[in-house]
């Protein structure tokens, strides 16, 4: 296995996790306004959609994504479409002058399954097409032209397991009680704001070719 390309791809992937994204407001937000464990479920839908990425740039099928613009097209639009969605239910949060819960201290948003948590994840992921020219390009610098099965496997075994922990701590720093506290103080503001910026984000992709 060549190590070196290992190590550095690794270590580009992980430099790249510490950029807020959409990803990491989708996981964050929910550590505030629902749960540890909703913001876990999150992640690891994040974390499966990563994986995907991954595996289809392994194997090339990225690039036929990136080269294929009515596909690309499709996607870049279909996740403009659910940011868009998640913009407008942040901010009909926003505009709630009280929610289910928040006279209690609770969470402003209602409590969902694990299932819908992992899904709302993995959608953020899955549905941005950025995703597709970071792995491609990233892959096609940083891999050697021709490498075995077993350096391919743990690249697609690291790569979401570098984002399920990530998002993980991410989960347990943000549903911490101070920070969660001062969530619940400031709902409508951080919902507004987090709507905006999920807005910003759609209307990026709808936008930029």
């Amino acid at each position: 296995m060549p190590v070196a390309s290992f190590a550095a791809l690794l270590t580009v992937w992980t430099l790249a996790l510490l950029i807020p994204g959409p990803d990491f407001l989708a996981v964050s937000h929910a550590s505030v306004a629902r749960s540890r464990r909703d913001a876990v479920f999150v992640g690891l839908g994040v974390a499966a959609a990563m994986a995907v990425w991954a595996t289809t740039s392994l194997v090339g099928l990225t690039v036929l994504l990136v080269k294929c613009q009515p596909l690309f097209q499709a996607v870049r639009l279909a996740g403009a479409a659910y940011l868009a969605w998640l913009a407008f239910q942040l901010l009909r949060s926003a505009a709630r002058r009280t929610a289910p819960g928040a006279a209690a201290g609770g969470t402003a948003l209602k409590a969902r399954g694990a299932a819908a948590a992992f899904r709302a994840g993995f959608l953020c992921n899955i549905g941005n097409p950025k995703a597709a020219v970071f792995f491609s390009s990233v892959f096609a610098a940083l891999l050697p032209p021709h490498v075995d099965w077993e350096f391919r496997l743990a690249i697609g075994i690291a790569i979401p397991a570098i984002g399920a922990a990530w998002y993980a701590m991410v989960a347990c720093l943000f549903s911490a009680k101070r920070i969660a506290a001062g969530y619940a103080r400031a709902r409508r503001v951080v919902d507004a704001i987090t709507g905006t910026v999920f807005a910003a984000l759609a209307g990026e992709l709808v936008v930029v070719e």
